[in-house]
């Protein structure tokens, strides 16, 4: 068996390791040694002592899911009295808010709406980009894309082709959870497989559209499966045609139990710590060296344990969050201010840069309002 010292040389490389090689680094490296790797690694990709942040806001098209999702109390049931779907003056009024504020971009997701096809988000994406050309959609999410091709009976390139067409920019990396199938039928049974996940985004790399992958972790998955799940998305990335980008980056963030059905009915609990969420980033960094950013959650584990990452492998503090009603739903307590979340980049020692969806560098706009929010 190969010993952690030639799995870390290895790592340094930038040679891809196997899922079994990862878990024995996870479990028996310390984790100062962890971080120190994960750094390295980082250095090669960010040479610069920059950290990127974004601003954006999470607004959903519709509460309304037939997914059943035990982990999420945001949705409601068709017909439920308290099910909507957001109108264009409430995406109006958002969207110039968020303008006000120095963002660009709606990351733009909602639920299995059985009722809404590809013509309801073309003919919504068309009128959001003849409104505000300049706007960024970085929307939907590979089970909305298999849900609507279901719909359709379609195809998932036919469904990304036409959305792109209409003003999709880029695809988050939103419904991975865990890839694992055994999971998903726990968790998430009425969404798209992990298979299908994993076929989304191999078609929105063909298209060159970019994208992003999470992973969901601290529930009822294994720690094999965390690995398995992080070589199939190394697995996609190097499929991707020469001249796209494909996942842009990475964002792992532990499952938020308040509320939720695996919690009260399961007893399933959050109960992943700061050091293993850091381990993690760290771990990500060794695992996937074809994915150039990884994003530390501070939405998920608060403000010191991002910081933290930041010397652990991540290059990214992910945005301010204007609005986030999902993960919030379920116990996320965290928020940021544009000011507060790059007095935390500073804070760890690092300099923050304002950046798009494509990690492009942007300047500070010069007029924008400072978003106050409660903690």
């Amino acid at each position: 068996m190969i010993g952690t010292d030639s799995l870390l040389k290895k790592a340094l490389n930038l040679e891809f390791l196997s899922a079994e090689e990862g878990q024995t680094l996870f479990e028996k490296v310390p984790t100062a040694e962890l971080m120190d790797v994960g750094n390295t690694l980082r250095k090669k990709f960010h040479a610069d002592n920059k950290v990127t942040w974004i601003i954006d806001r999470n607004v959903n098209t519709t509460n309304v899911c037939i997914a059943n999702c035990k982990f999420c109390n945001f949705y409601r049931i068709p017909g439920h009295e308290e099910s909507y779907i957001t109108s264009i003056d409430q995406y109006k009024e958002k969207i110039e808010e968020t303008f006000r504020l120095g963002g660009e971009q709606l990351l733009l997701q909602g639920g299995h709406h059985p009722d809404l096809g590809l013509k309801f988000y073309v003919d919504l994406f068309r009128e959001l980009k003849r409104l505000y050309p300049t706007l960024k959609l970085h929307s939907l999410g590979p089970p909305e894309i298999a849900h609507i091709t279901k719909l359709e009976g379609s195809t998932h390139t036919e469904v990304l082709k036409a959305l792109h067409e209409a003003g999709l920019d880029s695809l988050p990396g939103a419904g991975a959870e865990i890839l694992s199938d055994r999971v998903r039928r726990l968790i998430s049974k009425g969404k798209c497989s992990g298979r299908e996940w994993l076929d989304v985004m191999r078609a929105a790399h063909q298209l060159h559209i970019t994208t992003s992958a999470t992973m969901m972790f601290g529930h009822v998955e294994t720690l094999e499966e965390r690995f398995q799940h992080l070589v199939w998305l190394r697995e996609v990335q190097s499929e991707k045609p020469a001249d796209a980008k494909g996942f842009l980056a990475f964002i792992p963030w532990p499952f938020q139990d308040e509320g939720t059905l695996l919690r009260r009915i399961k007893g399933i609990r959050n109960e992943v710590h700061g050091e293993e969420y850091i381990r993690t980033i760290a771990i990500s960094r060794i695992m996937l060296p074809n994915i150039q950013n990884i994003q530390a959650s501070w939405l998920t584990v608060g403000k010191e344990v991002a910081q933290l990452c930041l010397h652990a492998g991540a290059n990214d503090f992910g945005s301010i969050m204007i609005e986030e009603n999902v993960v919030s739903a379920a116990g996320a307590p965290h928020r940021f201010t544009s000011q507060g979340i790059q007095d935390a980049i500073k804070q760890a020692g690092f300099e923050p840069q304002l950046r798009t969806q494509q990690y492009e560098y942007r300047e500070l706009p010069e007029l924008m309002e400072q978003q106050v929010i409660a903690y």
